[in-house]
């Protein structure tokens, strides 16, 4: 197994390789921005999956911020925004997002458990063909 194929542990990254990892996810890059897009408009409504599973589905395990960079700065209606979640199920988007995230999940049927998504009912599985 070469060094290049050794799968990261993210505990045991330095804080020099941490801080490179976030300077990273937080700027754009269009060949990893691409994979995500493909990966996210894979998830069907009334189904929902997160920011980490949709980054490490796209081949980059530990860039689910890149993810949330994607969301945040793409146009709202070119991808299925609302059917990324946080870990656990909660909606991370901020402010009046809030309120849209949940009503758009609700319109698709994905229910809730007080504030978290029930993950256990509406979590998509990427299946190889999607990735």
């Amino acid at each position: 197994m070469t060094r290049h194929q050794r799968t990261v542990d993210p505990t045991m990254l330095s804080f020099k390789s941490k801080r490179r990892l976030l300077q990273q996810g937080a700027a754009a890059n269009e060949v990893r921005d691409v994979s995500f897009r493909r990966i996210i408009l894979a998830i069907p409504a009334g189904s929902v999956s997160t920011y980490g599973k949709v980054a490490a589905a796209a081949g980059y395990p530990l860039y689910h911020r890149a993810v949330a960079r994607l969301l945040r700065t793409d146009p709202p209606d070119l991808l299925p925004w609302h059917r990324v979640v946080g870990a656990g199920g909660q909606i991370k988007v901020r402010g009046d997002g809030t309120r849209e995230q949940r009503m758009r999940l609700e319109m698709e049927g994905v229910s809730f458990r007080g504030n978290l998504v029930a993950m256990d009912l509406h979590e998509h599985h990427f299946r190889t063909w999607e990735l």
